[in-house]
């Protein structure tokens, strides 16, 4: 029976509290880069063993700086805590060997080669991994999959925004198509994929039997576009920029006031006119250019003009809680080091710390099985030669391996 229990913590923020709702699933982790990383790192949050598989030239993005915390990016130190790291040579028979052995005891294996990198290496889902492993969940992050046109060909985030349609709809009239500024894609996939792997998990439960999981940064991306999608498939008309409006919903902009720039929204028209007197314009709820959310989209022009004159000279802040406090969607535009400082990120543990270690905290909030911070991201092969022994590789053989050139603890460069 597992403890999900700890011991007494460490100092620090955003810390787990408990073994978490994953105690006792151990994941293979070969993937590098985001979307496989932040996969495997949503898992370990909350209390799975992710054994992090390196290359011996390490996961790249340990050099996606400045800036660094010693010789790692920000970039990987972002996605990999919680994790340990081995670097193996899995293009050898011995590497692969060792990968082998690891999944006799592994319930998830992830890994983001191209469609047809593990099989060329005899470790293809159907017809090798299966048969071994026949309740190994085996999670493929690709570009484009394995099949269709684009099928086996690689896939980078800001490519998927604009091949997705994604970039399209961002940005407005006057700037054209612009990229997200963050790797919404990668991120998505991640996502999807912890979803797939706990649906899979759960079916596993009654078959006995794990599967291939399928994600593509192609199929997430396209995944992510609504209510664009939804809108065309009704209308038929190309969804364009719009910048901060919505295309479906008005009010739903940005506004400058004598502190900062604000967002307000209304969801229906009760809370439009709600709002109008709040900002101490009642006139405008019963104003027949703007009784109805269609009226409202028609002439939204007119409509930002008054509400812009009515915010000019109120305190942002002070109106957006105000706002809030009657149930009214409304919120100050923080910078990200604002955001950070905010009160309530700080109540929500959403800055979490550890030994010199700072990151976003897990959004993931659960009462019985809390998880979050448990280890400082790992450095490369920081753990091989503890895995190995885990794995019941004696120290002779660990030092045979290190001099086969299959075991790295320094990147090759």
């Amino acid at each position: 029976m597992i403890d999900a229990t700890m011991p007494t913590l460490p100092k620090g923020k955003g810390l787990a509290a408990s073994g978490g709702a994953l105690a006792g699933l151990r994941v293979i982790d070969l993937t590098r880069v985001l979307g496989g990383p932040y996969c495997t790192m949503i898992l370990s949050d909350h209390g799975a063993d992710v054994i992090k598989i390196e290359p011996p030239q390490g996961d790249e993005v340990r050099d996606w700086g400045p800036p660094f915390l010693g010789e790692d990016a920000s970039y990987f130190i972002g996605v990999n805590r919680n994790k340990r790291s081995i670097a193996l040579d899995v293009s050898k028979p011995a590497g692969r060997a060792i990968l082998l052995r690891m999944l006799e005891t592994a319930d998830v294996l992830v890994e983001n080669f191209k469609p047809g990198g593990m099989e060329k290496w005899g470790l293809g889902y159907e017809r090798d991994l299966a048969p071994k492993f026949p309740r190994l969940i085996h999670c493929r992050v690709s570009g484009f999959g394995g099949h269709g046109p684009l099928g086996g060909l690689p896939g980078y985030d800001a490519i998927l925004q604009a091949m997705t349609g994604l970039m399209s709809i961002n940005g407005d009239p006057t700037t054209g198509p612009m990229r997200m500024g963050t790797p919404i894609v990668d991120l998505a996939t991640g996502l999807y994929s912890v979803i797939a792997i706990t649906m899979a998990l759960h079916e596993r439960n009654a078959s006995g039997l794990g599967q291939y999981l399928d994600m593509t940064l192609h199929d997430c991306g396209m995944a992510l576009l609504h209510p664009q999608a939804a809108n065309f498939f009704l209308n038929g008309k190309r969804p364009m920029p719009m910048g901060n409006p919505h295309p479906n919903l008005a009010p739903y902009e940005k506004y400058q006031t004598r502190t900062c720039e604000i967002f307000i929204a209304s969801g229906n028209d009760g809370q439009f006119r709600k709002m109008c007197e709040a900002l101490g314009r009642p006139e405008m709820g019963s104003d027949p250019r703007f009784v109805k959310n269609a009226d409202r989209l028609a002439n939204r022009p007119a409509m930002i003009e008054l509400f812009q004159a009515a915010l000019a000279e109120t305190d942002g802040h002070e109106l957006c809680l105000r706002l809030l406090n009657m149930g009214l969607p409304a919120g100050p535009v923080l910078a990200v080091d604002e955001s950070m400082a905010a009160a309530h990120t700080e109540a929500r543990a959403m800055v979490t710390e550890l030994d010199g270690y700072r990151g976003l905290g897990t959004p993931i909030k659960m009462s019985r099985t809390p998880g979050g911070t448990r280890a400082v991201p790992p450095r490369f092969g920081q753990h091989g030669e503890e895995v190995l022994a885990q794995f019941g590789y004696s120290a002779d053989e660990i030092a045979a391996l290190k001099a086969d050139g299959v075991l790295y603890s320094e990147r090759k460069r």
